[in-house]
């Protein structure tokens, strides 16, 4: 039975003054008429994304759940020989959350990880995951134990491995992306071998695939490090957005600050301007800790306000207002850990069939926030693209990985757009991302790689230098090219 907490209290607010209010603001969306459609291909045949503009024509797709790593890693080895034979690509995914078929090999075999096992060695802090298990399968695991994964995706849908393999980072401070917490990976290799690959061991194949996308080997199984579940308390702060590099610095410069995330304001008219840092320590009280909730019906009523945003400037400014002014007074906590990342995707989920939602992420460094700022506010309100959220949060220096996006601390700004689905949009997406990437470029950013792919070839490789050198490598190990996906395809393939 789930419990009623004043977080659920807030969020069910929300809902229902969403849900009452959507019907009395109308939407003011661009029109359809004399616009052509994007359908996708669907059925046996194609495979798609989270995009829902990714479909991709494959040669078979295979889901693998095998609990025995012998028999798991015998249908890798023949699969991957059938896939050479034939001169044809493979590539393995879990949920498929990417946007620009990172996980699809064209005309090639596809396969799907869904094996939830996890291994806990309390005294070495870390569990043992199978590659398929996602993030709710692992807190499930580690929750009841006092556990909580250190670095995960703000969301728990994700497959452990692909979370590894483009390097996600969490909310957690002060941390880096999830790789930093990787102690060792085992997966094989296009040429059938496999391989056990850390820091130390193995270690240019280990930093090779933090961030690898697939194109390195298969990964079988990772030994990941994790962190005490607590109860935290979260603290609010309301600023202007030209304040808010500087507080967050300070946030995580705290070592009490156990997590943080940030808000901007989206209306048009007054387009990140506002900011919202939100910060959590631990609360003295840490005995006899609550199983790890999930989503109720009260976070699925908080996802009406969300949606009524779209094409709905006033009501944007409701839900800053709800964010800013009524969760702080309804959500003080405390709430455990494993609770707060214990959220699925679904929870904000797009049902409407002409609309898609697209995500952006930009790295940028603290000191030149204030001009990604300028860079957003010149680039995307201009655009009728519909945007409804963006979140902050911070990234540790990752200067291993070949395809980093944090060679220093960064500040990581994930947004949310929803797109229609006609020509007429992909092409302004394409226009206004590269728009956007160029701006961030010029302040030493970067753009991440599990997104639309419109960043034109040259941007790619000016944002990611050693891309050049990840080619290379991956010539070397894979000269069959077996391993392969819309990445390699448009961008490392052509360098």
């Amino acid at each position: 039975m789930k419990t009623f907490t004043r977080r659920a209290a807030l969020v069910g607010l929300g809902g229902v003054a969403g849900y009452g209010l959507s019907g009395a603001l109308r939407p003011n969306l661009p029109v359809y008429a004399g616009t052509k459609p994007m359908p996708a291909p669907s059925g046996e045949g194609f495979l798609n994304d989270a995009s829902g503009l990714s479909a991709k024509p494959i040669k078979k797709h295979l889901i693998l759940n095998d609990a025995a790593d012998d028999v798991l890693v015998e249908k890798i080895r023949a699969e991957l020989a059938e896939a050479r034979s034939e001169g044809r690509p493979l590539n393995v995914g879990a949920a498929r959350h990417s946007m620009g078929a990172q996980a699809i090999p064209r005309d090639g075999t596809a396969i799907t990880f869904d094996n939830g096992a996890v291994e806990i060695d309390s005294d070495a802090q870390t569990y043992r995951v199978h590659a398929g298990a996602r993030w709710s399968e692992v807190i499930a695991a580690l929750d009841p134990q006092g556990w909580s994964p250190k670095v995960m995706q703000s969301k728990h849908d994700f497959g452990v491995a692909a979370t590894y393999s483009v390097n996600a980072h969490g909310w957690a401070v002060p941390f880096g992306p999830m790789g930093s917490t990787v102690r060792s990976v085992r997966m094989v290799l296009a040429s059938g071998d496999l391989v056990t690959c850390s820091p130390d061991e193995n270690r240019d194949l280990f930093y090779m695939a933090m961030g690898g996308y697939g194109l390195v080997g298969v990964i079988v199984d990772l030994e990941v490090e994790m962190v005490k579940n607590t109860r935290l308390v979260p603290n609010f702060q309301l600023l202007d957005a030209t304040g808010f590099a500087q507080a967050f610095q300070t946030a995580v410069d705290d070592p009490t600050v156990k997590m943080a995330f940030g808000r901007l304001n989206v209306e048009r008219a007054t387009f990140f301007q506002k900011a919202m840092l939100t910060t959590f320590r631990e609360a003295e009280d840490q005995d006899d800790l609550p199983p790890a909730s999930g989503s109720g019906i009260m976070s699925h009523l908080a996802s009406r306000i969300y949606r009524a945003q779209l094409g709905n400037e006033p009501f944007k400014s409701f839900r800053w207002f709800n964010e800013t002014r009524v969760g702080p007074a309804l959500g003080s906590g405390p709430y455990t850990r494993n609770s707060l990342i214990n959220e699925p995707v679904a929870t904000l989920a797009d049902r409407t069939p002409d609309r898609t939602d697209i995500l952006h992420e930009y790295f940028v460094g603290f000191d030149r926030f204030n001009e990604f700022l300028t860079a957003c506010q010149e680039v995307i309100p201009a655009s009728y693209q519909e945007f409804l959220n963006v979140t902050l949060r911070y990234v540790a220096t990752d200067d291993n990985s070949l395809l980093s996006y944090a060679p220093v601390p960064r500040i990581a700004a994930v947004m949310s757009f929803s797109q229609e689905l006609t020509q007429r949009a992909e092409a302004e997406m394409t226009r206004m991302t590269r728009a956007l990437i160029d701006r961030i470029a010029d302040i030493e950013g970067a753009y991440y790689l599990p997104y639309r792919p419109h960043a034109t070839r040259d941007q790619f490789k000016r944002v990611y230098p050693w891309s050049i050198a990840f080619a290379e490598a991956k010539r070397y190990l894979d000269p069959d090219l077996v391993l392969r996906n819309n990445l390699w395809d448009q961008y490392l393939g052509q360098i």
